[in-house]
């Protein structure tokens, strides 16, 4: 028998990537998100069915498929959104997470949830490895809803048996992001010629990045989980500066642009991301693309978009 995956947000970077993936394996592709996508055009990002709308109780009624996994990438996935739009952004991440849990538990399903959350729910942290046990300090809205909706999967899993698993993704990126950190530094290095770019922070901040091949491997593995809840830090628990990350990005785009650093705090931004791994590595997964093979795919893929783009 055929299995089925529905994944929410599919629209996105991370949906895309793992519907793909989920075609590969020979799983029928359920998909929803916000994206006008006709029946071909769906079909060329992995989605054997594509519904177009909110991630509500009411739509997800509408579909008639017993799901075996469901990829929840539904949600906001930007900081500063969350800090101008809080009311939008609870909306998108802990109403739709809750409309398709209770999707869920009326449908009676048997399907093991699989949740992309963020590292946005650990806040503000010492520069040491962050561990899936340790406290939660969110800063920003955007990790407090996120937090919110992992206690929402604890619920209905100890009250409802709903199987669920949480993954703190820390920083995802690979061809095909057009927002964030590194597609916002490749416009400014680009732009910038060979005059100065001028960047937040003063570049001594760390983050974790993970490939998007790799992310989407992590989900496989999760899927395969047996405990009823489980909570999993998403990265290759490699320590990489700002400046690190923008000088690798340079490097690759082959741009001359100075990069400096205003000293300046941007609101809701943590200072540092380096995860701890352990837990995952336990599982048999662990990252196959080194941060400087994954910068150089990302900026050969930008170049080429926006010779597309200018074409």
């Amino acid at each position: 028998m055929q299995k089925t995956v529905l994944i929410t947000g599919g629209f996105g970077f991370l949906g895309r990537a793992v519907a793909n993936k989920f075609k590969q394996l020979g799983y029928r592709v359920v998909g929803i998100g916000r994206g006008l996508w006709g029946a071909q055009e769906a079909l060329v990002f992995g989605f054997d069915i594509w519904l177009d709308g909110n991630i509500s109780l009411l739509s997800l009624m509408t579909l008639n498929d017993r799901f075996d996994v469901v990829v929840h990438c539904g949600g906001n996935g930007s900081v500063g959104y969350s800090i101008e739009n809080p009311l939008q952004d609870f909306s998108k991440t802990v109403q739709g997470t809750i409309e398709l849990l209770e999707f869920l538990r009326i449908t009676k399903s048997k399907a093991i949830l699989v949740y992309p959350s963020s590292a946005g729910v650990y806040g503000a942290k010492e520069d040491a490895p962050i561990k899936e046990t340790d406290d939660l300090n969110p800063i920003s809205p955007y990790g407090f809803h996120k937090r919110i909706a992992e206690v929402l999967l604890e619920s209905y899993s100890k009250n409802y048996g709903i199987q669920s698993v949480a993954i703190r993704f820390f920083s995802i990126y690979g061809p095909g992001l057009n927002k964030q950190l590194l597609w916002d530094a490749s416009n400014k290095l680009i732009s910038a010629g060979n005059g100065k770019a001028i960047f937040w922070g003063s570049g001594d901040e760390t983050r974790d990045w993970i490939y998007i091949d790799d992310a989407v491997e992590l989900i496989i593995v999760a899927t395969r989980s047996q405990e009823h809840y489980l909570v999993l830090n998403g990265a290759a628990g490699h320590r990489v500066t700002v400046r690190k990350t923008l000088d690798s990005l340079k490097m690759a785009l082959d741009v001359n642009a100075e990069i400096i650093f205003n000293g300046e705090i941007r609101e809701g931004d943590p200072r540092f991301y380096h995860a701890e791994m352990t837990r995952v590595f336990k599982l048999g997964w662990k990252p196959m693309i080194p941060f400087h093979k994954g910068i150089e795919k990302y900026a050969q893929w930008k170049l080429n978009h926006m010779k597309c783009n200018h074409d």
